[in-house]
């Protein structure tokens, strides 16, 4: 979707990620954040005109989990508000939809997610078709796995390569104050075969906000908005057994909607859990060495639950904020094997 009115990122903000926060609640985690991107702007919670989340009552193991984040959030008086059972990502589509509307001048959103407290493996099995998958309880990596073989049998990448991904993500890493792993990491053993430990995400528990703003607005809270020029999100079919793992269609067109291919990028933040997940989605956007991608280490080196596709348009529009760059693709992604994918075009004014 192109906009009719410009909205802009203006401010983003994210916990340190951590393996476990067994001390902190959710709100209290959610917290900081939110004080933290209000700050940047100047703005109190009475002065946002919509706000959404995205969580997962699934990692929280209790039904609408995400009213207690509200608690942070300060609910009264009563706000505009909405919650999306999504990555942070979608989340962000919902407020930006909603400012192209005229009814709100700015938006707050958020995500977040502890996934330390159970087996993230056995509970994204929940995703799957009930009646001829999911009661067979293929995990997450083990479906990651069985693309990855699709990538290399089809000659598209091997484990040498895949491990290449990994070391250069972590490195980039090193420069991510927020990062979960970072630096030297060894490849270690065999998860499922071809994946090994470091082609894996970590498992932990993080949040993040984002601040949207519409036209002049934008400007007067922000030096350098990061204009989003263009979003969409299309979703595979949800059979595993009736794509092609080795391509994503639906990122491509997402791509291609939102007006990624008419004129070059030079960032791309993907959301790639898993290092052959980076193949994929290189070749749907057709990015060229002369691109780079995930310089905040991606989500081989942070992926909280909810939070992860948030963080990669927070962390594209922090670059352009400090002029690191001035055009980025952002990409987000739930299910297994890239079975849902959003995309977002972000730009900084000229200078």
């Amino acid at each position: 979707m192109r906009p009719v009115r410009d909205v802009a990122v203006v401010a983003f903000g994210q916990t340190d990620h951590r393996r476990s926060t067994d001390e902190l609640s959710e709100v209290e985690m959610l917290m900081p954040v939110l004080h933290e991107v209000l700050a940047a702007t100047g703005l109190r919670t009475s002065d946002i005109g919509f706000t959404c989340s995205g969580s997962s009552d699934y990692l929280a193991g209790r039904a609408f989990s995400f009213t207690m984040a509200l608690d942070g959030v300060g609910a009264w008086p009563p706000i505009s508000e909405s919650h999306v059972e999504m990555d942070g990502a979608w989340a962000l589509y919902e407020a930006w939809t909603k400012l192209q509307t005229g009814e709100a001048d700015t938006a707050l959103v958020y995500s977040y997610g502890k996934a330390s407290p159970g087996s993230v493996r056995d509970v994204l099995t929940r995703q799957l078709d009930p009646y001829y998958v999911a009661p067979l309880w293929p995990d997450s990596v083990a479906l990651a796995a069985l693309q990855a073989q699709a990538l290399i049998d089809a000659g598209e990448t091997d484990e040498p390569a895949l491990a290449g991904v990994a070391h250069r993500s972590r490195a980039d890493a090193a420069a991510n104050s927020h990062a979960q792993l970072s630096g030297s990491v060894a490849q270690g053993e065999y998860v499922v075969r071809p994946l090994r430990t470091g082609d894996c995400p970590p498992v932990g528990d993080g949040a993040a906000a984002v601040i949207l703003a519409a036209g002049e607005r934008a400007r007067g809270l922000c030096e350098r908005p990061a204009w989003i020029r263009g979003i969409d999100h299309r979703i595979e079919a949800h059979g595993i057994g009736v794509r092609d793992l080795t391509d994503s269609p639906s990122t491509r067109l997402a791509v291609e909607r939102a007006g990624v291919f008419e004129r070059p990028v030079d960032t791309a933040e993907l959301h790639a859990p898993f290092t052959s997940q980076e193949v994929v989605l290189r070749k749907a956007l057709d990015l060229g060495d002369d691109v780079t991608v995930n310089p905040s280490g991606g989500a081989l080196a942070a992926n909280p639950m909810m939070a992860a596709g948030l963080i990669r348009i927070g962390e594209a529009a922090a670059r352009i904020h400090r002029g690191a760059c001035d055009r980025a693709v952002a990409h987000a992604t739930s299910g297994p094997c890239l079975q849902q994918n959003l995309v977002a075009v972000l730009e900084g004014d000229a200078r």
